[in-house]
């Protein structure tokens, strides 16, 4: 049996690192390869090079809203298509993420806990708790 107090932290810590891992990714494009880099990138791998600050923008905001729980779970699931991506770009590359040009294994293991996040929820320590209404929050600890 689950306390409320581990549902609570393990919510907290899933969207920690997934939110933080998400931003990391976020400036790791605009501060070390730059948007021009990721562009090129994007036109190696035969992708749309329009996708470029979309996918960034995406990779800020979605950041913030999973660290904040304001609507986490919901910028989980909608990051999915980005973590797609990614797998299917490093699929050629193998299992490992070290290897050149980095493998599969950690876009795929990223969207499982995008996924568990979407199924887990934000958590009592979530401002999207905190500024939802006395029936929403009963609803929610009703589903906990």
């Amino acid at each position: 049996m689950r306390s409320a107090l581990s549902s609570d932290a393990a919510a907290a810590l899933l969207r920690a690192a997934l939110g933080t891992m998400w931003l990391s990714h976020a400036w790791l494009k605009l501060g070390v390869f730059t948007m021009a880099g990721f562009t090129g990138f994007l036109a190696q791998q035969g992708l749309p090079t329009a996708l470029a600050w979309p996918v960034v923008l995406a990779e800020v905001a979605g950041g913030v809203l999973i660290l904040a729980g304001w609507h986490g779970r919901w910028a989980s699931i909608a990051l999915l298509p980005v973590l797609a991506g990614a797998t299917l770009v490093h699929a050629a590359n193998g299992w490992v993420f070290s290897a050149a040009n980095g493998g599969w294994e950690y876009p795929v293991f990223l969207a499982a806990m995008s996924l568990v996040h979407a199924l887990l929820g934000d958590g009592a320590w979530a401002l999207g708790r905190a500024t939802s209404s006395p029936a929403q929050q009963r609803l929610a600890g009703a589903r906990a």
